[in-house]
């Protein structure tokens, strides 16, 4: 007799929805700055059904900047970031998988996608155009100094000298192959503000 029971039990288990994950903003308490990404677009009937790829970030948790190197598979393309704009994330699996919120094309909403992580003991900077690394704690002495924490809604720094990059020169945002000049904090030589 209990076997009927327990396949009903499956039955009734297999019915229920799955869970989606949460559109909301406010249930994403960190934030990513995405400098790079390679990506493959997948196609079916001509609509784009799926993207896959990786690339390089910052991710701001606690009060602390950390570079991350992801992988993901997302249902549509993965953006990155344009000057200081940060996404929300949460922790899927904390420091192995997270899930960012992006903002949909042409609609008030937003899209999920899921990055598999490798954390690192650095973080990333553009200098010149070029992406490269710096110890976390040069990254936070610039944070605080200008008073720019994605966390709490200080998304963009402040007390930045106009119309200089980082080192005086214009400097290219990643994946556009523009060239624009960035305001310039008071950094050490050789690091840059994220971008």
């Amino acid at each position: 007799m209990r076997r009927p029971t327990a396949l009903l039990s499956l039955l009734f288990l297999a019915a229920l929805p799955v869970v989606a994950e949460s559109h909301n903003p406010t249930d994403y308490p960190l934030r990513i700055h995405i400098y790079r990404r390679n990506e493959t677009t997948f196609y079916h009937n001509r609509q784009a059904e799926e993207a896959k790829g990786e690339g390089r970030a910052n991710l701001f948790e606690g009060g602390e900047p950390k570079g991350v190197d992801f992988q993901f598979e997302c249902d549509q393309k993965l953006q990155s970031s344009s000057g200081f704009e940060t996404f929300p994330a949460k922790w899927k699996k904390p420091g192995q998988e997270l899930v960012i919120l992006q903002p949909q094309f042409g609609k008030a909403g937003y899209d999920t996608c899921r990055l598999k992580v490798q954390m690192k003991d650095f973080v990333y900077v553009v200098h010149n155009g070029t992406l490269s690394s710096e110890p976390t704690d040069m990254f936070k002495q610039w944070m605080s100094k200008h008073d720019y924490d994605p966390e709490h809604g200080k998304n963009t720094p402040a007390q930045l000298a106009p119309a200089q990059g980082a080192s005086g020169t214009a400097t290219a945002q990643p994946n556009t192959g523009n060239t624009t000049v960035q305001p310039a904090p008071t950094t050490p030589a050789g690091s840059a503000p994220p971008q």
